[in-house]
């Protein structure tokens, strides 16, 4: 039999080579699914035998994904993950190096097949919007489906907003048994209507997993839920809403609140995700990269009340992925930017087969004020000398985040190439210095 479904993949493939391109991405949808359904039977059914878990969402995905994980795995149980944080099956980790959060076809079955082979009892899959609306989950058997927001994201690939979030609400019209939603969300009515067996709602404002006594701060945030009080060393509002998320889920699976505080107490940082590299100055490396996300981490350090105290700086510094993809969020970029940052320097991200210095000149479209254009404004395509320089203007009360890259490992250049890279390794060796 696996024979013989490896040569209905080739012959797939060797009919795609002979279709024009335009033509190609119309059926390019039944193509990825035809093919990740083989890729079910080849490895037999692999996500009928464990519990999957999906987490979609515009922001928060992999901090959900990695809280979920925690959680489960500290509390016993076996449990394998996928997003863009990297791959863990057990105590077995690796990065994920394919530019792709969601794997396709083979590669997530065969995932899906060690996962049980080695006896996990649940996976835990960060699930996007481009995999859904490319079928990558055709022969996945969700037991859970959890939605963290939802804004404005990969419109130029979805073509709106209304298919965007359409590729998304597939997960919840496929998943039958639990839906973890976020109450607080203003499109939460468009994943809330479809049937699931347990529904639980979360949020701050609303939900049955209510957060109350809230205390924001750039480092940590603390919070009551049924009178058990969590202290959490991660910073920002929108870290109580994914730590919400997965206690949400975990509840459904009977973990019960004192359990996970325990749990969730002892997680330090999440790599790449206002991650705290250094202390006096502090330098931040974070994955923002929607405008929602950016303003989110800006306005976390502006408001925290010790950051007035001391008069410090912001100290940005930030690029905008190209190939085609979003191009309307540049200028957004640089609006927001200049609204909370003292110092903004603007570098290369992944450029694509873009123009990086068309990508910067987008961005600075959207700083207007003239004080900002001239003595506190840098345009510095090699990334790791804007990093040097921003860590070469910092005082020791000053703050420095750099986002967009968060704990990926390469930079995508021209002709489908990837440049090896770290935001980490680059500041850790320039502090060196």
């Amino acid at each position: 039999m696996f024979k013989e479904i490896r040569i209905v993949e080739n012959m797939l493939r060797f009919i795609r080579g002979l279709i024009p391109r335009r033509v190609f991405r119309f059926f390019q949808p039944w193509y990825h699914g035809t093919l990740s359904l083989l890729g079910s039977y080849f490895y037999g059914q692999p996500s009928k035998k464990i519990k999957v878990i999906g987490v979609t969402g515009t922001k928060g995905k992999s901090t959900t994904v990695f809280l979920i994980s925690k959680l489960l795995g500290e509390a016993g149980k076996s449990v394998a993950a996928i997003g863009s944080l990297g791959y863990r099956i057990k105590d077995r980790q690796w990065p994920n190096e394919l530019k792709m959060t969601m794997p396709g076809r083979w590669k997530l079955q065969k995932f899906l097949y060690e996962a049980v082979k080695e006896k996990c009892e649940y996976v835990v899959l960060e699930v996007t919007s481009e995999g859904l609306a490319q079928n990558r989950h055709w022969g996945v058997k969700f037991d859970c489906a959890v939605f963290t927001n939802l804004s404005k994201e990969h419109l130029e690939s979805h073509g709106s907003f209304s298919k965007y979030y359409q590729a998304k609400q597939r997960l919840f019209e496929k998943t039958k048994n639990i839906h973890v939603l976020n109450a607080d969300d203003s499109h939460i009515e468009l994943f809330s209507k479809f049937e699931s067996s347990k529904k639980i709602f979360y949020g701050i404002n609303h939900g049955d997993m209510k957060a109350v006594d809230t205390n924001v701060l750039s480092d940590r945030v603390e919070f009551e839920i049924y009178g058990t009080k969590f202290n959490i060393n991660l910073g920002g509002e929108f870290n109580i809403y994914n730590c919400l998320a997965a206690l949400s889920c975990v509840a459904m699976y009977g973990m019960d609140l004192p359990q996970s505080k325990a749990i969730l107490e002892k997680v330090t940082n999440i790599s790449g995700r206002m991650e705290f590299v250094h202390k006096n100055p502090d330098v931040i490396v974070d994955y923002a990269h929607t405008p929602d996300s950016l303003e989110k981490v800006y306005k976390t350090f502006r408001e925290d009340t010790r950051f007035k105290i001391q008069g410090s700086r912001l100290i940005c510094v930030l690029g905008a992925a190209g190939g085609g993809r979003d191009k309307w969020k540049r200028p957004e970029f640089g609006k927001i930017a200049e609204k909370y940052c003292d110092e903004i320097i603007l570098t290369n991200e992944d450029p694509f087969d873009e123009d990086p210095y068309q990508i910067l000149s987008e961005i600075k479209s959207g700083i207007l004020t003239p004080r900002i254009q001239s003595s506190n404004f840098y345009e510095i395509l090699d990334r790791k000398e804007a990093i040097k320089q921003a860590l070469t203007l910092a005082g020791e009360n000053d703050t420095v985040i750099i986002t967009g890259k968060g704990s990926e490992t390469s930079i995508a250049v021209s002709n489908g190439k990837k440049v090896p890279w770290s935001d980490k390794k680059i500041i850790l060796e320039l502090l060196k210095k």
